[in-house]
């Protein structure tokens, strides 16, 4: 483990270089996952119409997640991320597990985005060996965030662009069929197609619990703006402006799309392995329909690991300010990037060159790495909502103060949690994920030996002890306004 030093900083800073048209972008790429083109097929078939109040639950949940960190985060502007206020209000040990954690994340997240990239390169190549498009993948998105902030800004605004015509695409043109009356094996096209096919649940509540432990994976890098804040220009207008969007995103891009697919046609005639969004313009008549997602799906895969490279670069050079990674990764390149960080991330994506000739499927690998994302971004999500709990206890005057209050925020964030634990029973229902579940803990053991060997450094040893005279000193003048 590396050692602390308070002596020496890294002269140049992370740029503000982002602008709120990136932010506003980001927000939405955070907030569109791969897994609604990729995974909404089977969410379908497991909780029918149903489906359409899981996604509602689980927005609306992450939106008091994304209130929280934005009230945190502007509380403090010396905060870079998460992170950073998880250790100020915690201790150093909720910033070394939640940053390392968060990179663990999205390393294997892009892993197996990089693995489907090549996968989909091959629905126009197939005779291309798979190494070659993925390790072209990581070389590409490694020289696009290389240069500087805003050039990952860029990519990732016209990667959010690509997914959110297509999903406007597709609304206007099952809209149409509904209009028009479409028909397609002995059924019409209507909105009654949502109730008429045994109700609004029709696999009863076996099946609505379990379209929660696939659908939970979609909103996995909602998150992502949060990593930002360092290097966005305005982040007291910026940032509220595209938290607050998110109810709207969801409605629109999730449910909207949903309900324009099973108004279209019937729950019951979705494949669980095929893409609806593929059907849509396939029964729309629309030449080269598997093309033209196929192409969206790959695009929604790139900005996944691209998104990745960023954050896990960003959450590095954090730790490794705060001396909980090596000295090196601190270092910013002329352009103001944390370039060791970025191409330490980048080395573990080779991993999906291993994978690709490891045998199994991608959906099989899909599955997996849904799981262990999922549950890992629950536990980012949890110590965020943990932070913002005790933030509201230790600064109540920084809380009173704040412009950007969390709704209902004495009391939501429990009942926040208390549906992420829900959410980790739900995945003990099902054998794959429950697989999964059982493998997940290997991580925290391993991160929890790591800051065992960590708190053993004298200089780690001081850090814990400003923290906790930081903790006394909070109390005791809090104590002393409420007895004057």
């Amino acid at each position: 483990m590396p050692e602390i030093s308070t002596a020496e900083k890294p002269s140049p800073h992370l740029e503000r270089g982002l602008t709120n048209r990136h932010i506003q972008l980001i927000a939405i790429s955070g907030a569109i996952g791969t897994g609604l083109f990729m995974g909404s097929g089977k969410t379908i078939s497991v909780a029918g119409p149903s489906v359409i109040f899981v996604y509602m639950t689980i927005g609306f949940m992450l939106y008091f997640v994304m209130r929280a960190m934005g009230e945190l985060l502007l509380s403090n502007l010396d905060y870079k991320n998460f992170s950073d206020f998880a250790g100020d209000l915690l201790g150093p040990w909720a910033a070394f597990f939640t940053g390392w954690t968060y990179w663990f994340c999205w390393v294997v997240t892009g892993i197996a985005d990089v693995v489907a990239i090549a996968h989909y390169v091959a629905f126009w190549w197939g005779d291309l060996s798979l190494w070659i498009p993925a390790l072209i993948a990581i070389v590409l998105l490694l020289g696009l965030n290389l240069p500087t902030v805003k050039a990952f800004g860029e990519t990732e605004f016209w990667f959010s662009l690509v997914k959110i015509v297509a999903i406007a695409a597709l609304i206007i043109i099952g809209l149409t069929m509904i209009l028009t009356g479409f028909e397609h094996n002995g059924t019409q096209a209507s909105f009654s197609n949502l109730w008429e096919h045994g109700g609004m649940f029709p696999t009863g509540v076996t099946g609505f619990i379990a379209g929660f432990q696939i659908a939970v994976f979609a909103f996995v890098g909602i998150e992502l703006v949060g990593t930002t804040a360092a290097e966005t220009k305005d982040p007291t207008t910026t940032l509220p402006k595209a938290i607050n969007s998110i109810p709207v995103r969801v409605l629109l891009f999730y449910v909207g799309s949903l309900v324009i697919l099973m108004a279209v046609q019937p729950w019951n005639m979705f494949d669980a392995e095929n893409s609806p969004f593929v059907g849509m313009f396939a029964l729309a008549g629309l030449a080269g329909a598997a093309g033209i997602v196929n192409f969206v799906v790959l695009t929604s895969a790139a900005s996944s690991a691209n998104s990745g490279i960023y954050s896990t670069s960003r959450m590095i050079y954090g730790l490794a300010n705060e001396g909980s990674a090596p000295k090196a990764f601190r270092k910013l390149s002329n352009s103001k990037v944390p370039r060791n960080a970025l191409v330490f991330s980048c080395m573990f994506l080779l991993g999906a060159v291993v994978l690709l000739y490891a045998g199994g499927s991608v959906s099989q690998a899909f599955t997996l790495v849904t799981t262990v994302s999922a549950l890992c971004f629950m536990f980012v999500w949890s110590i965020i909502l943990i932070s913002y709990i005790v933030f509201r206890r230790r600064r109540p005057e920084l809380h009173r103060a704040s412009n950007f209050k969390v709704p209902g925020g004495a009391f939501m964030p429990y009942v926040v949690l208390a549906f992420f634990a829900f959410v980790l029973w739900s995945l003990t229902t099902q054998a794959d994920t429950r697989q999964a579940l059982i493998f997940t803990p290997i991580w925290f053991a391993l991160v929890g030996i790591g800051y065992l060997v960590l708190r053993r450094n004298p200089a780690h040893l001081r850090l814990r002890e400003a923290h906790r005279n930081k903790v006394v000193a909070e109390y005791a003048a809090l104590k002393a306004r409420v007895n004057a």
